[in-house]
């Protein structure tokens, strides 16, 4: 990362996944209304609020879905602030929201699916990953100028997150999914030095969790 100059105000915008979500029927919900936290997320959401307790937290905005909110929320509650929403921190968009996609049972066995996957590197399934990431960072821009000199959180999920990440750091958009480092509840915390980025520190407060569960 770029050095800036010591007199710089310095920021840290935590980038956060959500927590586990209950989702008994396995499918890939991607922006589908109530799929809401399960028990374990609950507790993860809390785990990573006590880990926040001592920072100097000046804003909190989530994604809209539910799940994104419910994570916010204790974090809000210990530092007294309101949950703002952004859009720019939804979830992907994804031509296989609502079915499964598992290996061996689900949709990506189906010959009416294959060419859903003609264009890895777009890719031609879902959401182009530079459109991802422009909106990410939109939305991670916003926040840090909202918390200037302190600390801001947004909650997002697993592909925006990881993207954004992969384009902060000079890396190809497309990528194994099976390699992502961005378990459930993560936090990429991005530093910048005014409005240059210094460094990028990635933590797991929560716990380490597959990286094969997606859709979130």
């Amino acid at each position: 990362m770029t050095e800036a100059a010591p007199s710089e105000t310095r920021t840290i915008v935590h980038v956060l996944r959500h927590g586990e979500v209950h989702n008994p029927s396995g499918i890939l919900y991607g922006r589908l209304p109530g799929y809401r936290l399960s028990v374990t997320g609950e507790a993860q959401a809390r785990a990573v609020a006590a880990s926040l307790a001592d920072h100097d937290i000046a804003h909190v905005v989530a994604s809209p879905l539910e799940r994104a909110q419910q994570t916010a929320s204790p974090i809000a509650q210990k530092h007294g602030l309101e949950i703002r929403t952004d859009e720019n921190l939804i979830e992907a968009g994804n031509d296989f929201e609502g079915l499964k996609v598992a290996v061996g049972d689900g949709a990506l066995g189906r010959p009416r699916h294959w060419w859903k996957l003609r264009d890895p590197f777009t890719p031609s399934w879902g959401e182009p990953y530079l459109q991802i990431a422009h909106r990410m960072l939109a939305a991670v821009n916003t926040a840090r100028v909202a918390a200037a000199g302190r600390e801001a959180v947004c909650v997002s999920h697993q592909l925006p997150v990881w993207t954004l990440r992969r384009f902060l750091e000079g890396e190809r958009l497309w990528h194994d999914p099976r390699h992502r480092q961005c378990s459930l509840a993560s936090l990429t915390s991005l530093v910048y030095e005014g409005d240059t980025l210094v460094d990028l520190v990635y933590s797991e407060p929560a716990g380490a969790s597959d990286p094969n569960v997606h859709g979130a």
